[in-house]
């Protein structure tokens, strides 16, 4: 049986062909796709590509679907579920993991492929981070739960306290998903972006403030200016991958603050610091990766439970033959994100 599937050939060169459905083996499984959503990552793999992968390649990484097959030694899923199913899993067995670190898994599986009407789903993720829907959540709020799983793991890394001020420079998808679970961890929060209606949607998602440093030259000096005594923000996180912005968020802490850097930037970027900033005021600089399979399930709970919706992220949707005008229009910042349909 055939399918169609998109394939990043090069940067720029994104095709739509058609392949053979995937076979499975006895501990895997088969999704038949329902929705796929645009990511900042997807955009960046497109426009620069990216360290962990060389083309070409099957594209996507976020989606949700229902089983069309599963292999005989699969336990718990049947042929008909609904399932949120994430891109990766660790192996549980290095070094890393071993100390509690399944992030740095130096074993990562990693998932691609998922802008398809099909999906093969290796039997080390059905076992860690595949997950059954009930009729409470639609595929379209589940298929954020591999994005909204990263901001769980990176906002958990900070030591927020009740009424810190947080930073959070960016309000993409992760930034905005950043923004409002510091919200819910009690927070007053500042958010930094360039496109006004990025910011608009922090202000619905209940941010306390936000800037548009579209004309503004020293958006560190801005941030702390709206801090009591200009001392700067408790905890500043990083979400745009943006070196300048990762150099920015440390000048935006106050004494004795904390930056999580958590937007992966291009490849072979240096960050340049203050040395004497950071020992003398004695910064804590924290770079965080990805996420684990405990976040991954926290994250889809807390979609159950409507901490953030679909609504508010996904614009638009498109058919496969359009996913690349729904990058691009992403990649513009036109949406917070886009979905692909099935």
């Amino acid at each position: 049986m055939k399918m169609r599937r998109a394939v990043l050939y090069e940067q720029e060169d994104l095709r739509i062909e058609e392949c053979e459905v995937p076979e499975i083996g006895e501990g895997d499984v088969l999704v038949k796709n329902k929705i796929s959503a645009t990511c900042g990552t997807d955009v960046k793999i497109y426009k620069r590509g990216y360290p962990l992968l060389k083309p070409p390649h099957p594209f996507g990484h976020e989606y949700s679907g229902v089983i069309a097959a599963v292999g005989k030694k699969v336990k718990n899923f049947k042929e008909g579920d609904r399932v949120a199913v994430h891109n990766t899993a660790p192996c549980n067995h290095c070094y890393f993991c071993k100390k509690g670190f399944p992030s740095m898994c130096e074993d990562m599986l990693f998932n691609r492929g998922t802008y398809a009407e099909y999906v093969k789903v290796p039997e080390r993720i059905v076992k860690q981070n595949m997950f059954l829907l009930d009729e409470s959540i639609s595929h379209k709020n589940a298929c954020l739960m591999e994005p909204f799983s990263c901001a769980v793991y990176g906002i958990e890394e900070c030591p927020i306290h009740l009424g810190d001020v947080v930073a959070v420079n960016g309000a993409g998808p992760i930034g905005l998903m950043f923004a409002r679970l510091a919200v819910l961890k009690g927070a007053h929060v500042i958010v930094t972006d360039k496109a006004q209606n990025r910011l608009e949607l922090a202000k619905k998602l209940g941010v306390h403030e936000i800037l548009n440093i579209t004309n503004i030259e020293d958006s560190a000096f801005a941030v702390k200016a709206m801090t009591e005594g200009g001392r700067g923000a408790d905890i500043v996180i990083e979400a745009t991958g943006l070196i300048n912005v990762w150099e920015s968020s440390v000048k935006m802490a106050r004494k004795a603050g904390f930056v999580l850097l958590f937007g992966g930037t291009k490849e072979k970027s240096i960050l340049s610091l203050d040395a004497t900033l950071l020992h003398y005021s004695q910064i804590t600089v924290k770079g965080v990766f990805h996420t684990t399979p405990r976040h991954v399930q926290t994250a889809l709970e807390l979609l159950k439970m409507g901490v953030i919706q679909s609504d508010d992220f996904i614009q638009k949707e498109y058919p496969l033959e359009e996913l690349e005008e729904a990058i691009l229009e992403h990649a513009a910042q036109k949406v917070i994100k886009n979905c692909i349909v099935y």
